[in-house]
């Protein structure tokens, strides 16, 4: 837009029979156009509002385009300290692990203090008792002269 308005500014400026005469007339694309001194200074004031409209739509781009980078700038910084927080945190975890001494887990004392588990109560912990596969307990079938048919119970009986 701004390129079309210098372009108009620059035709107009240098036709010399613009100023003088009362019509000037351009052709424009192998289209003549023909203006008063009137249409010719409202086609100036035309030309200047497009002027400034691509004016304004291209500080508001580089405004906007300014207000990105900035955000992507302390989005980066953040994520940076961010990253240098937890290098630093786990530096330190690492001096502490480095400086505290490994204590093997006496294996003596973890059976003396373990839970008794007795859960059949029979006075002896679950876990020395041997679990081996309990033998089968057959239970005898029992026979029944009752049958349920069509809701009803077999009976000798009818009432």
């Amino acid at each position: 837009m701004i390129v079309l308005a210098g372009a108009t500014v620059i035709a107009v400026s240098w036709d010399e029979t613009a100023a003088s005469t009362t019509t000037a007339s351009f052709t424009v694309f192998d289209r003549l156009f023909q203006f008063t001194q009137l249409e010719l200074f409202f086609a100036g004031v035309a030309t200047g509002a497009v002027f400034l409209l691509g004016l304004g739509m291209m500080f508001s781009g580089m405004r906007r385009s300014a207000a990105k980078r900035r955000s992507m700038r302390a989005s980066r910084t953040e994520a940076r300290d961010r990253v240098t927080r937890l290098e630093e945190e786990k530096r330190e975890l690492e001096r502490k692990l480095e400086a505290t001494p490994a204590t093997p887990a006496p294996a003596a004392s973890a059976t003396a203090t373990a839970p008794v588990v007795d859960r059949d109560r029979d006075g002896v912990d679950d876990r020395a008792e041997d679990t081996a596969p309990h033998p089968r307990v057959e239970v005898p079938r029992q026979s029944s002269t009752d049958q349920l048919v069509a809701g009803r119970h077999g009976r000798s009986d009818h009432r």
